[in-house]
C-alpha cells in the first residue's frame, strides 16, 4: 500500500539584486515600462508542490508514488528523488518542454519580481491514477497542478474510492466555485493556511462552520502561530515548532504536510500527526531552498520527544519505515499534444 502524490514539480530561480527596486522605476512611466537589474547571485532549487512532499514522506521513511509532469531538464531531479526511494513511475517526461519554473528577484528590501512559467505541468491532464494500481493506493494528495488535472484526480478518488487530502491553495484563484466544492466535498483532509482558507469562503460564499460540516477534517495552517486541526471530534491547537535558525519559508507548508499525512497513515491522534507536521515544517525553514534539509527517522522522532515530550507514538516510524527502495521502473516519455 502507498501514498499517492500529485501536483507540480518545478525548479526555483531564485536571484538576488544588491538595490532597490523602488529607486530604478518612475511612478509616471509605468505604462511604458523597461527595466532591467543586474542581479549578484542566482540558485536554482527543486521544487514543486508535489516534489517536495515526496521528499519530505521519503525522510519519514515512507515510499510515497509521486504522480506528476516534467520537462526535457529533469532527469536528475527525478533520478535524485528514487535515490530517496519515492518511486517515480508515475513522473511523466514531455521531450519537447521545460519542467515547470519560477523565476523571482529579491531586493534588499525583499520586495519581489517574479514570474512562473507552467511548461511542462500543463499536460498533467494526461496522467491518471487508473494507472498506477489504484487499488494500492492508501491516500492521495491533490496538491496544487494544473487547474484541470486536479479537477480529474478528485472525480478519480472518488469513482476508485481512495481517500484523499485536497490541498487546492496556490490554485484557489483558478478554480472555480464549484470546482473547489467538488474537491472539498470528498475529501477526507482539507488543508490550508489562513489567508487560503478565507480565500475559499469568499469564492464559495459558504461560513467557516458550513465548510467545516462538508468535510471531515479541516486543517487551518497558521505560520509562526502554529496549526488548527478541526474534526467532528473537536479542535486541536497545534504549537509551531521554534526554528534553531530562520532561513527561508519556501515549501514550509509541503514540509507540515508530509508529517501530517504520514500520521495520518499510521493512525497516530490527531494531536500527534499535527505535531509531526509542525517539526517537518521546521526542517524546511532551517535550510535554503526546499528539498536541501535532511534528517533520519530516529534523528525526527529524537527531535520530537525534546520539543513535545513523549515521543512513544512515533515508534511506529521505526517499525515500519526504512525498507530499501524497489526497483523502479523508467519515467514513462510522451511526446506533447
Amino acid at each position: 500500500m502507498t501514498i499517492a502524490v500529485t501536483g507540480s514539480m518545478a525548479y526555483d530561480y531564485i536571484m538576488s539584486f544588491p538595490g532597490r527596486f523602488v529607486e530604478h522605476i518612475l511612478p509616471d512611466q509605468l505604462h511604458v515600462l523597461s527595466v532591467s537589474f543586474l542581479v549578484d547571485s542566482m540558485r536554482r532549487e527543486r521544487g514543486g508542490c508535489a516534489g517536495n512532499i515526496a521528499h519530505n514522506l521519503a525522510l519519514l521513511g515512507q515510499q510515497p508514488l509521486l504522480i506528476a509532469t516534467v520537462g526535457q531538464d529533469a532527469h536528475e531531479y527525478i533520478a535524485l528523488l528514487c535515490e530517496q526511494g519515492v518511486d517515480v513511475s508515475g513522473v511523466m517526461i514531455i521531450p519537447d518542454e521545460f519542467t515547470a519554473s519560477f523565476f523571482v528577484s529579491t531586493d534588499r528590501d525583499n520586495n519581489q519580481i517574479a514570474s512562473f512559467y507552467t511548461g511542462a505541468m500543463s499536460c498533467a491532464a494526461q496522467l491518471s491514477l487508473r494507472d498506477h494500481h489504484p487499488e494500492s493506493i492508501e491516500l492521495a494528495i491533490i496538491s496544487p497542478n494544473d487547474p484541470a488535472a486536479m479537477v480529474k484526480y478528485v472525480r478519480e478518488c472518488q469513482e476508485l474510492g481512495i481517500p484523499y487530502v485536497y490541498d487546492p491553495s496556490q490554485q484557489i484563484p483558478r478554480l472555480t466555485s464549484e470546482q473547489l466544492l467538488e474537491g472539498i466535498r470528498g475529501a477526507e483532509v482539507l488543508i490550508v493556511n489562513d489567508y487560503e482558507f478565507g480565500m475559499i469562503r469568499r469564492r464559495t460564499g459558504l461560513g467557516e462552520d458550513e465548510i467545516e460540516r462538508m468535510v471531515k477534517t479541516l486543517v487551518v495552517t497558521r505560520g509562526e502561530h502554529g496549526s488548527q486541526i478541526h474534526t467532528r471530534e473537536g479542535v486541536w491547537e497545534i504549537p509551531a515548532v521554534p526554528p534553531c535558525r530562520l532561513v527561508d519559508p519556501t515549501g514550509v507548508g509541503d514540509g507540515y504536510r508530509a508529517g501530517l499525512i504520514t500520521g495520518i497513515r499510521y493512525g497516530l491522534p490527531w494531536e500527534v500527526a499535527g505535531r509531526m507536521g509542525s517539526l517537518a515544517a521546521t526542517y524546511v525553514l532551517e535550510e535554503h531552498g526546499t528539498q536541501r534539509h535532511y534528517y533520519t527517522v530516529e534523528g525526527f522522532i529524537q527531535r520530537y520527544a525534546e520539543c513535545f515530550g513523549d515521543s512513544s507514538p512515533l515508534r511506529v516510524l521505526q517499525e515500519k519505515s526504512g525498507a530499501a527502495c524497489s526497483p523502479i521502473s523508467r519515467p514513462l516519455t510522451i511526446t506533447t499534444k
